[in-house]
């Protein structure tokens, strides 16, 4: 090789650019699947930010070892990225700062970009210049989501509400929704990460014939968040303490769809007294992660996912990419979806508790089509729990059709069999 072939070959820092962006990419998911993987919103947030610091400061030492173009400017960016990352690592800001903070790092990170791209403009040619060009797209992008969202959060919080009532359980509070009258009460359980707005096709039914509330667990639909991730029995006290306050008096029927199934078992270990019957919509079994094979390999990658959540909502991301809206999309709402399929696995493990409600009426319904490897035998379990109990399959429900769909009125039939079975004291048919 000539000299001026050698030279024409270190003139352009695009290979060192190129390995700073892989190496800095690779970093990142070492620690999301490492160190953060498990970890708070704080925890993932600061170790992508540390990890693209780093990449930014590879850059800046490379271009300048090995290329005629030295990138010196690209110390900036990575000290800000590193230190940040850093920050948020070690000092952990809860859920509140980050809010705050989601007013003020959008507009430096705005400001920022824009600076890079006249550095990129003065000292960069070649082909390095577009990759590069390419990462401070992204960090405006990442900006832009980043105020989107803070804007969209600040005014959904200050706008959104329901014809139910906020409730305060102790030190956050609860949204509810009762309509109807008469006795026995019948108190919806939505399925994990949704809420009260999931029985809209089943509460007025029910509301014909019977008092029906539905509420939204901490974190969910309209209710404030708790102080931290909250285990079966913190989410029984909560649902207690609010019907209670609510002036909502048993005998209660509960009603659960999917993992809300867990959850109801649990409030009836904590309050026997309180729960005359009980419907299972295609419920979650207590002992999915051994009855149900299949269930490990999908629950340990959905808990990665949700990890990543609060992050994506946080820069406006999540919503996109899921095709989610409203709260379900916010970092609020992510946030809590987190801590719900984090704290599942305790839920289950307190749910096994509850072995028998008596004769107590009790039905089971079942989606048919096409269920996971387990699920039918684990619904025939379920329906033990009871010494008056029926259990339903119907062979075309998909799992969300009992709730929402076509299979709706089987569901809303099943809780008035049981409302009825609670009033005679006759055994279900």
């Amino acid at each position: 090789m000539s000299i001026r072939e050698r030279s024409t070959s270190t003139s352009s820092p695009v290979l060192a650019i190129l390995a700073s962006l892989l190496a800095g990419l690779a970093l990142a998911i070492v620690l999301l699947v490492g160190p953060a993987s498990s970890g708070s919103e704080p925890m993932i947030t600061g170790s992508v930010m540390f990890a693209f610091g780093l990449g930014w400061g590879l850059m800046a030492f490379l271009s300048t070892r090995s290329s005629t173009q030295p990138q010196s400017w690209m110390v900036v960016p990575a000290l800000f990225l590193g230190i940040t990352g850093l920050g948020l690592m070690v000092f952990q800001p809860g859920p509140a700062a980050m809010d705050l903070l989601s007013w003020i790092w959008p507009p430096l990170l705005a400001v920022l970009a824009i600076w890079m791209i006249l550095q990129v403009r003065r000292h960069l040619q070649g082909r390095g210049r577009w990759l590069v060009f390419a990462m401070i797209a992204v960090l405006l992008l990442v900006a832009v989501g980043g105020a989107v969202a803070t804007v969209s959060a600040a005014t959904r919080s200050s706008a959104d509400s329901g014809p139910g009532h906020m409730i305060d359980v102790g030190g956050h509070r609860l949204y509810l929704e009762c309509t109807g009258s008469g006795s026995p009460t019948v108190v919806l359980q939505a399925g994990l990460g949704a809420s009260s707005s999931s029985w809209a096709t089943i509460a007025p039914k029910v509301a014909a014939s019977t008092r029906v509330c539905a509420y939204d667990r901490a974190g969910h639909g309209h209710s404030e968040e708790a102080a931290g991730p909250q285990d079966g029995i913190a989410l029984a006290a909560d649902l207690h303490t609010l019907l209670e306050r609510a002036g909502e008096t048993g005998p209660y029927v509960m009603v659960a769809h999917s993992s809300g199934g867990p959850y109801v078992r649990v409030f009836a270990t904590q309050y026997p007294d309180e729960v005359k019957g009980m419907v299972l919509l295609d419920a979650q079994p207590a002992e999915a992660f051994t009855a149900l094979p299949d269930y490990p390999g999908f629950y340990y990658p959905y808990r990665f996912a949700t990890g990543l959540a609060p992050t994506l909502a946080r820069i406006g991301l999540l919503g996109p990419l899921l095709g989610l809206s409203g709260e379900e999309a916010s970092p609020s709402g992510a946030r809590s979806a987190r801590n719900a399929v984090a704290e599942l696995p305790a839920v289950l493990d307190q749910a096994k508790a509850l072995t028998t409600i008596g004769d107590r009426p009790l039905v089971v319904v079942t989606a048919g089509a096409d269920p996971s490897r387990g699920w039918l035998d684990a619904q025939d379990r379920m329906a033990e729990l009871s010494s008056n109990s029926v259990h339903r399959v119907i062979p075309t429900a998909t799992h969300d059709s009992l709730i929402s769909g076509v299979d709706a009125p089987q569901s809303t039939q099943a809780i008035l069999d049981v409302v009825q079975a609670v009033r005679s004291g006759r055994p279900l048919r």
